[in-house]
């Protein structure tokens, strides 16, 4: 039997990332990943790379260059007559960004000898584990500790059954061969509002269905506000407040019946093409965890302690199949938390510290607490903000709309939250992270020189607010 340091099961950005750095660490390591591309070959990269993360921005920002052509170029003095959009060549680009990307990951496995192992695992007893090739042939494997790296799917439900043609998962609607004339999508959260932009900018009547009567919850209120107005604006039917009772195929169409919750009324909704986005799962199936004896909680993720420890000794798990948030830099952090324990260091995880993004346009991301968590929680707090407005890297981009939002102790003046609603907001709050993870106050910011003329520049300003001096609002 063969046997190695590690074993990781799963080659997400959780699992490789971790199977890398535990063997520049030393460490014999294994990676065990059965995804298979659409011709039937072995991938690395899981879900992110494959069909989630990489393939959805790489859409996202084609739809954008063609949205530009009409609604921002002009004012720029170009112009560009009857514009048309080839969705084979959309999608054939799309497709070489996520071939040259997984191809890297086995390129940085061959550099750093990690052995990748195609097929599934299923957790035996003892620190072994039952790998089922894809050629249908079965071997057993040994390892000093396991990294359970198995990720998330899409939840279906009930209500709005997959056809995998006319009603959809994000999987699948990242696969349209063409523009669907009028398009639904169940659920208005990160990934339905990623993929209703991207067919929205292209030209479909995009509604969108949240069952929730907030619009997204997790975000800072003010920030929500301005966003779903802008969103609105953008051509997206955002309908809050609307449960899905039966969407089914009927002809050509999808016939979608919702219940508005606030008026208690129900209504019908025809569309060509429906997407399912009410969020994720952990991923277990086939893992056989009871033989193991790693528990799972009442929503099917695996337990685990503040370092990632299983109840099984030796045993550990990462990423979306565990508590959290389901976002890929996450699942990479624990992944070399995680390496680096096994290989006998320190190793800090600050999940209070991790950073949101949502790739609309004007780009949503965030970090630390927003106003209403501070204020439920009795912590008094400073806010100051500065809008996109005010700035003049904005005038000349052509970018004015949004605002950077930050939050201090009132009494300590430490960061508490970051909250930016803006383009490039997915860049500029990596400077948030960054002073939070040093334990920075809003004054530190405020004292940073920022280069003239950026958008970082709200940052800052938005800092001098916090105590109302910001120079330029």
């Amino acid at each position: 039997m063969k046997t190695y340091d590690v074993l990781v099961i799963g080659a997400g950005p959780g699992g490789y990332v971790a199977a890398i750095r535990c063997a520049q660490l030393g460490l014999r390591t294994g990676c065990v990943d059965q995804w298979l591309d659409p011709a039937g070959k072995p991938s690395l990269g899981g879900t992110c790379l494959n069909v989630g993360c990489i393939p959805s921005k790489a859409l996202l920002d084609s739809s954008h260059h063609f949205h530009n052509l009409a609604h921002l170029l002009p004012a720029h003095g170009i112009s560009v007559k009857d514009p048309k959009i080839d969705i084979g060549a959309m999608l054939a680009r799309k497709d070489r960004v996520v071939k040259t990307l997984t191809g890297g990951i086995a390129g940085l496995f061959k550099k750093n000898k990690v052995e990748w192992i195609q097929g599934s695992g299923s957790l035996q007893s003892h620190g072994k584990v039952a790998v089922s090739g894809h050629d249908g042939k079965t071997e057993t494997l040994g390892a000093g500790h396991l990294i359970i790296a198995t990720g998330s799917v899409p939840i279906e439900i009930p209500a709005a059954p997959l056809d995998r043609d006319a009603i959809v998962d994000s999987e699948g609607a990242l696969a349209f061969r063409e523009v669907p004339k009028r398009l639904g999508v169940i659920g208005a959260g990160v990934i339905g509002l990623e993929l209703g932009s991207v067919w929205g900018r292209l030209g479909s009547e995009v509604v969108l269905l949240e069952a929730l009567p907030e619009f997204l919850a997790p975000v800072d209120r003010q920030i929500a506000k301005e966003a779903l107005e802008i969103l609105q604006k953008q051509g997206l039917d955002i309908r809050l407040g609307a449960l899905v009772t039966n969407a089914r195929k009927s002809g050509n169409a999808v016939q979608v019946h919702y219940m508005d919750t606030a008026a208690d009324e129900k209504h019908e909704l025809e569309v060509d093409k429906l997407i399912v986005c009410v969020g994720r799962r952990a991923y277990t199936d086939g893992l056989n965890l009871a033989a193991a004896g790693v528990k799972t909680d009442e929503r099917g993720r695996i337990e685990v302690d503040d370092r990632c420890r299983t109840s099984a000794e030796g045993i550990f798990a990462i990423g979306d199949v565990v508590k959290g948030p389901m976002l890929a830099h996450k699942a990479s952090e624990e992944g070399i938390a995680v390496a680096e324990l096994i290989a006998g260091q320190s190793a800090h995880i600050d999940h209070g510290n991790v950073p949101w993004v949502i790739y609309t346009h004007p780009e949503i991301a965030w970090v630390g607490k927003t106003e209403a968590e501070l204020t439920a929680d009795g912590i008094p707090h400073c806010v100051g903000s500065f809008p996109y407005r005010a700035l003049g890297r904005a005038h000349g981009a052509g970018e004015t709309t949004g605002l950077v939002k930050i939050i201090g102790d009132q009494k300590t003046d430490r960061i508490l939250g970051v909250h930016i609603f803006g383009a490039s907001a997915s860049e500029l709050i990596a400077e948030a992270v960054t002073a939070m993870a040093f334990h920075g106050s809003t004054e530190d910011l405020a004292r940073t020189v920022h280069a003239h003329p950026t958008l970082s520049e709200a940052v800052h300003e938005a800092a001098l607010a916090v105590d109302g001096r910001a120079i330029h609002f």
